[in-house]
């Protein structure tokens, strides 16, 4: 790989001193074909099609979560800027977003050109001047009198102590916010928030928390109030689009990115949000550097015909394949029900562990042979365990290959005497998804009684548009290999029942009572996850702990207690349900009297979160869970969300 040529500018933004690189890749075309690490002190830049490498030291000190990126396309050359160590910058004040690959680990960004006054006082609304002191103070007055702090004289001075505890609050929780720790971020903001409920930041920057914990439901509702507060705070319209936007319903967040454009038409993240929603909406996939147009198959489901469809579409032997590869061959792939011989097996999961690619034929292969094996199958599979034989389940994985390698370190390869049931979520988050779908499929393939997989709410296109799988994919290989993929997703089963006594589903109960085992199966599952029903209840339920039911924190499906748990097993003669969907602490957790059992097998989230993963082994015969649980181990330093498109930023750690 050549070095690109470059060159350095100083200069200010916003008062506020900045470093910008400017490097020159005349054979680039977008900010997909590149990937960015940086540090205070240096930056790494490398082309995936490995024509450029540029590993640059700094000329002085830079702070290293407000780095943002863009690639000028007609200049070919992209434009790092950095704001400088004691520049005048101040961390988690002022972000912009992201670019792809670049992550900003504070969560605060601002819209392009939107900047916040006060930190305590919502900005004003468009060309409308400050209020007069004598407002402001009567504002201030009217705080302290609502909260009680201003008995006597009432004045602004007894009001600001209260002020400047929630300020601090605040600025409390943009540190642990920044630093991943969610949950007490949460509480900060929640703090602040009961000094002082009239400030629209508190609840934005609450909404943002609760965006990263997956609970977009209380973000729409923290987005709401500050949109209340103060109706011309742009974050609020953006935070809540975002919220809507994740949770599937990107008509809802449609609305609130075009205000956001409205009020600061020099948003360059806004628009971008706005056209994520769009493409979403209408089903646009193109990408301008791609030249295969997506085929959508006529034939919805399995079936011959389906089968016939895919292969004389997807045609593996049509794939070139270059002299120069020099990865695992599998003769024969091409023909329909070809099993993958063992050594093909070991040496494409070795080659992987190497950060090589598996070649475009054998994955196109690949796909459309487990497609073809899913397709046979009910939207709810009857699995049944050997007496004294073992069964072992999985949870989320999400991308990350190098713990997935681990469990079968651990564990045990899949074998005919070692089956597998990984739980839904093997993509997004981890920039390893492609590794580790594959690496399941291909098992899928060789033992098709060892290795049985369910759907989660991210095998579906709308969250790999957002979450990184769709930009890793279209990075790895191309949109015909996206396209498989989503086509695989679409025949996953929904539901498993271990020997007539567990249930297993990624999300959990439904937000009705009557529902049967038959009823699951019968659900026509190849399609886009929908955002209400049987299936997404499936996807995406929660348990609490009270009893009944309650809307979800996540803003889709709901929440069920202990005696709607209990309800479903004894109607449907079962004794457990195991579920994943969210993250533990030691990898696993049993709730509901015993009844309920959460497994996440994805150790220390997205290099942030610091939890143990587990898996859960039944022994034939007793049918007992035993859990063992595990830390994570090193992988390749490509981040988490690595991928991820800059329109979708928001949603990362």
């Amino acid at each position: 790989m050549q070095t690109p040529s470059y060159e350095f500018e100083t200069g200010l933004e916003d008062g506020v001193e900045v470093l910008k690189v400017v490097v020159k890749m005349p054979q680039v075309k977008g900010m997909s074909d590149l990937l960015l690490e940086t540090d205070s002190n240096n930056i790494v830049l490398t082309d995936k099609n490995e024509r450029y490498k540029l590993d640059l030291e700094l000329p002085k000190p830079v702070i290293q979560s407000m780095t943002k990126a863009s690639f000028r396309k007609k200049k070919k050359e992209l434009a790092i800027t950095m704001y400088t160590e004691g520049g005048g910058a101040v961390e988690g004040e002022r972000l912009s977003g992201p670019a792809p690959l670049v992550r900003a680990k504070d969560s605060l960004e601002d819209l392009q050109k939107i900047k916040d006054a006060a930190p305590d006082t919502p900005p004003a609304a468009p060309n409308q001047p400050p209020p007069p002191p004598q407002a402001a103070a009567a504002k201030t007055k009217a705080k302290g009198s609502k909260k009680g702090k201003n008995k006597g004289n009432g004045s602004a001075n007894a009001a600001a102590p209260v002020v400047s505890e929630a300020e601090k609050l605040k600025n409390e929780g943009n540190a642990l916010l920044a630093s991943g720790q969610l949950e007490a971020a949460v509480l900060a903001y929640t703090k602040a928030i009961e000094c002082d409920d009239t400030n629209a930041i508190f609840f934005a920057n609450r909404s943002s928390a609760y965006i990263k914990q997956e609970s977009y439901g209380m973000a729409i509702a923290d987005a709401d109030k500050a949109i209340e507060i103060d109706p011309s705070y742009v974050k609020g319209y953006y935070r809540r689009g975002t919220a809507q936007l994740a949770a599937g319903h990107p008509e809802k967040a449609l609305p609130d990115f075009r205000e956001a454009v409205r009020r600061c038409p020099g948003s360059k993240e806004a628009k971008a949000h706005v056209k994520a929603c769009l493409d979403i909406m209408n089903g646009d996939d193109s990408d301008e550097d791609e030249e295969d147009d997506e085929v959508t198959s006529p034939l919805a489901g399995g079936g011959a015909g389906a089968s016939a469809y895919f292969r004389a579409t997807y045609d593996p032997t049509k794939v070139p394949l270059e002299a120069s590869y020099d990865g695992p061959h599998w003769e024969g792939c091409e023909v329909s029900g070809a099993v993958p011989p063992l050594d093909f097996v070991e040496a494409s999961v070795e080659h992987m562990r190497g950060e090589k690619r598996l070649h475009k034929r054998y994955v196109v292969a690949v796909l459309l042979g487990v497609r073809d094996r899913l397709a046979e199958d009910k939207s709810l599979v009857d699995l049944d365990v050997a007496e004294g034989g073992r069964f072992t389940v999985c949870g989320d994985t999400h991308g990350q290959f190098y713990d997935l390698l681990n469990i079968f370190e651990i564990n045990g390869n899949p074998t005919e005497d070692n089956p597998y049931l990984f739980n839904g979520d093997f993509v997004d988050r981890g920039s390893f998804s492609v590794e580790v779908a594959l690496t399941l499929f291909i098992y899928k393939l060789r033992y098709p009684n060892a290795m049985f997989m369910t759907r989660g709410n991210h095998e579906s296109r709308t969250c790999n548009a957002m979450y990184g799988f769709e930009g890793e994919v279209m990075a790895k290989y191309d949109r015909t290999v996206m396209n498989l993929f989503t086509e695989v997703f679409n025949q996953l089963p929904l539901a498993a029942v271990i020997d007539k006594k567990v249930l297993v589903v990624h999300g959990g109960l439904f937000d009705k009572d009557g529902v049967t085992l038959d009823d699951i199966r019968a659900i026509d599952r190849h399609c886009e996850p929908p955002v209400e029903g049987l299936m997404c209840d499936l996807l995406w339920a929660d348990p609490k702990v009270l009893p009944g039911r309650a809307p979800s924190k996540r803003g889709v499906s709901c929440m069920f207690g202990p005696d709607v748990t209990k309800r479903f097993l004894d109607a449907n003669g079962l004794t457990l349900l195991v579920r994943s969907h969210e993250v533990k602490p030691e990898g696993y957790e049993i709730t509901h009297d015993g009844m309920c059992i959460t497994v996440f097998s994805a150790p220390n989230y997205c290099d942030q979160m610091g939890n143990k993963g587990a898996f859960i082994t039944f022994k034939g015969g007793e049918m007992e869970p035993h859990f063992t649980s595990f830390d994570c181990v090193p992988h390749p330093p490509i981040r988490p969300m690595a991928y991820q498109s800059s329109a979708f930023s928001m949603f990362g750690f």
